[in-house]
């Protein structure tokens, strides 16, 4: 055991830079969407005020150990939810609940400004997900068909509460970001393929049909399924924005129309021409095509490709059961985030909301994001301190 490191050797200097360029290519990126004078108000300084929240969340989420968040992993995920089922009872009767595009999402806190508690909730139920895992494998340390299919079910129950309480907010975004963190812990708790793979054909056919009776049965998938007039016009604005080139389609038209215009090198900083709506909060990497180009845009991704490599290095390293599913778990949550942001930016995937981390704008998904980087940081800053004990003693 060596407990004698300083803590410039235990920090994670490699992943404190890689935030320092998401800040700088945020604050470019947010200070030429404002060009358009679209909104009144200077978001540059809104932006730097979370970003030195979510350094100061990083500074106290790293002192606590693993082992103390392994602890405390339930009672963090039922805090957790206490603002999800408020929301969902009393959203009619609370002054400052806030809404957009249909969702109630958010508590507006005077002074402050809009927190969506959803953001929050995908790293407490990464903690839960982890600590039920770890435990069961405690239980059950010898693997059977039966003892997999009993962890696939407490996965599944810890899942359905905040995912229904999110769904209840017309949030299809974040619920589907819930879906590929849990489909992640599935994966690396270990339950058999016998299982998993079925599960798998299964969500793919119900994809795929889902696709068809949009595309053919619009009232039973309005009347039957229940997808609001909001969510529907989501999907029939990915598959055919030009139909839809008035309303809906406006942001997938302006988008591509904004990348396409940047072609390789860009039209540099300032030089933007098309006009994206939401272009500082869900739509920036929109504003990153036309001015950077296919170059710009293609390094953004590699930036991310980095970190995504930074943080699974990290999780090969770890040898706390614990700590590897809650890694894991954060992984899924920013890749998704990623892959999907940037997809319906291009049309790849259809708009549902989610903004693109750390360069976004956005309080509540900054200091989500930084609250999850924070247990990475306190993975590496407390792996360093015993690297040559044993785990078990972690």
């Amino acid at each position: 055991m060596n407990t004698n490191k300083q803590f410039t050797d235990r920090f994670d200097w490699v992943l404190g830079f890689l935030l320092l360029l998401f800040l700088i290519i945020s604050l470019m990126a947010i200070s030429s969407a404002q060009t358009t004078g679209q909104y009144g108000t200077n978001f540059i300084p809104k932006q730097l005020f979370w970003y030195i929240v979510g350094m100061v969340i990083i500074s106290m989420v790293m002192f606590l150990e693993p082992e103390q968040y392994k602890k405390m992993a339930w009672i963090i995920y039922g805090v957790g939810l206490i603002p999800l089922i408020v929301l969902w009872i009393l959203p009619d009767t609370i002054s400052f609940v806030a809404s957009r595009n249909g969702a109630q999402s958010w508590f507006h806190l005077p002074g402050i400004g809009s927190i969506q508690p959803a953001e929050f909730m995908k790293t407490f139920y990464i903690l839960g997900a982890a600590r039920m895992i770890v435990k069961h494998h405690e239980n059950y340390p010898f693997k059977t068909i039966k003892s997999d299919f009993l962890l696939l079910a407490k996965i599944g129950g810890l899942f359905i509460v905040p995912f229904v309480l999110i769904m209840q907010q017309s949030d299809l975004g974040t619920g589907l970001v819930f879906i590929a963190i849990t489909a992640a812990l599935i994966l690396v708790a270990g339950i058999s393929w016998k299982i998993i793979l079925p599960i798998v054909g299964t969500a793919v056919a119900a994809g795929g049909s889902l696709i068809w009776v949009a595309l053919n049965m619009e009232d039973f998938l309005v009347n039957t399924l229940g997808f609001s007039p909001y969510q529907r016009a989501r999907i029939y604005s990915w598959l055919d924005p030009y139909s839809y080139a008035s309303n809906e389609g406006l942001h997938l038209i302006s988008s591509l129309n904004a990348i396409g215009s940047g072609e390789i090198l860009g039209k540099g900083y300032g030089g933007r021409e098309v006009y994206v709506p939401e272009n500082h909060t869900d739509f920036i990497f929109a504003v990153i095509g036309e001015e950077y180009g296919f170059i710009g845009a293609s390094l953004v991704i590699v930036l991310y490709f980095v970190l995504i490599y930074h943080l699974t290095k990290i999780t090969l390293q770890l040898k706390d059961p614990f700590s590897t599913y809650v890694a894991a778990g954060i992984i899924a949550m920013i890749t998704f985030h990623v892959f999907e942001n940037i997809g319906m930016t291009i049309q790849l995937l259809p708009i549902t909301g989610i903004p693109l981390p750390f360069i976004s704008y956005g309080g509540s998904s900054l200091m989500g994001n930084m609250l999850a980087l924070g247990l990475i940081f306190s993975m590496k800053f407390h792996h360093k301190t015993y690297m040559f004990g044993n785990s078990d003693d972690d």
